[in-house]
């Protein structure tokens, strides 16, 4: 494999950045992971980083060097970080769970695979243009019967990682990948205060995604001025070709068998705390997630 990458993280007008992102890969597979912690409930920060730590230990134990099943990993490895979510706040007795929202890629055999939950995004860019990119489980992006446009909050989340309900996601199919393809994922610091049109054309702007990136974080930090939420991205352009005076990419042919490499901070779940994750009740979840969904579709189509 071979890709540029540039991840960015700032805290904008806020006390604190509750924002968490990073990356890994092996020889064959690149795992890509963002999540924003939730204000107004306790400890966003926590929630954020557990997700990530999560999702990336189930990798490093499950990429050897290539997932077996995308789509399986993903699903299981966003419930494990639910669970373990919840389990931190049932340790500690808090009232109020610790809340993230979570979006997560998988690249790997020249396709991406990704999935989400809440209002993170993930954008795909193909010749300058928006190939497609994720719809927030928010009021704001829920489809209306009639399609209806009546004002909603549309901060108001319908889901994510830390709720007392089982969290809902979507999972794409996988996408097969083109020489210069951008995907970004980013929080919502940045995508409420950008208007689409201009993320696209910055991200297609011909400048590496190592200038790409903090251009946009910049514009959203201008653009959302003293009280600007968190601002965070993680933006690779798939086979960047070698170019005089750039930095060269990521490539992975080098990489032996059974090693990786992380952005993503130490102090990730031990061994035995994976071990103990309840697989059986992750599945349940996983099909009540499925029901839930044939419900809702069967109630759009009566």
């Amino acid at each position: 494999m071979k890709f540029s990458v540039f991840q960015v993280s700032r805290k904008g007008g806020r006390l604190k950045n509750e924002d968490r992102m990073g990356y890994c890969y092996t020889r064959e597979s690149g795992l890509f992971v963002l999540a924003d912690g939730m204000g107004g409930h306790p400890e966003g920060e926590v929630a954020a980083q557990m997700a990530l730590q999560t999702i990336a230990a189930l990798y490093q134990r499950d990429a050897r060097p290539l997932l077996k099943d995308v789509k399986a990993f993903l699903t299981s490895a966003v419930m494990a970080a639910h669970q373990q979510i919840m389990r931190y706040a049932g340790n500690k007795g808090m009232l109020d769970t610790p809340r993230t929202t979570v979006v997560a890629a998988v690249v790997q055999g020249n396709a991406a695979t990704w999935i989400h939950c809440g209002d993170s995004r993930l954008y795909v860019i193909r010749d300058g243009a928006l190939l497609t990119r994720t719809r927030d489980h928010s009021h704001a992006e829920r489809p209306r019967p009639g399609g209806g446009n009546d004002v909603v909050n549309r901060n108001l989340l319908l889901t994510c990682l830390g709720s007392p309900t089982t969290p809902l996601f979507d999972i794409s199919a996988p996408l097969q990948l083109q020489r210069g393809d951008r995907i970004m994922l980013c929080s919502d610091g940045l995508w409420s205060v950008l208007d689409e049109n201009l993320i696209v054309r910055t991200l297609s702007s011909g400048k590496p995604v190592s200038d790409a990136a903090p251009d946009l974080a910049e514009m959203a930090l201008r653009n959302g001025g003293t009280h600007s939420d968190n601002v965070t991205l993680i933006a690779l352009e798939w086979e960047t070709p070698d170019a005089a005076g750039q930095t060269r990419g990521v490539s992975t042919d080098s990489i032996s068998d059974g090693v990786f490499a992380s952005t993503i901070q130490a102090g990730m779940p031990s061994d035995s705390e994976l071990d103990d994750l309840d697989e059986d009740a992750i599945e349940r979840s996983i099909a009540e997630i499925n029901e839930a969904i044939k419900r809702s579709s069967a109630a759009r189509k009566s």
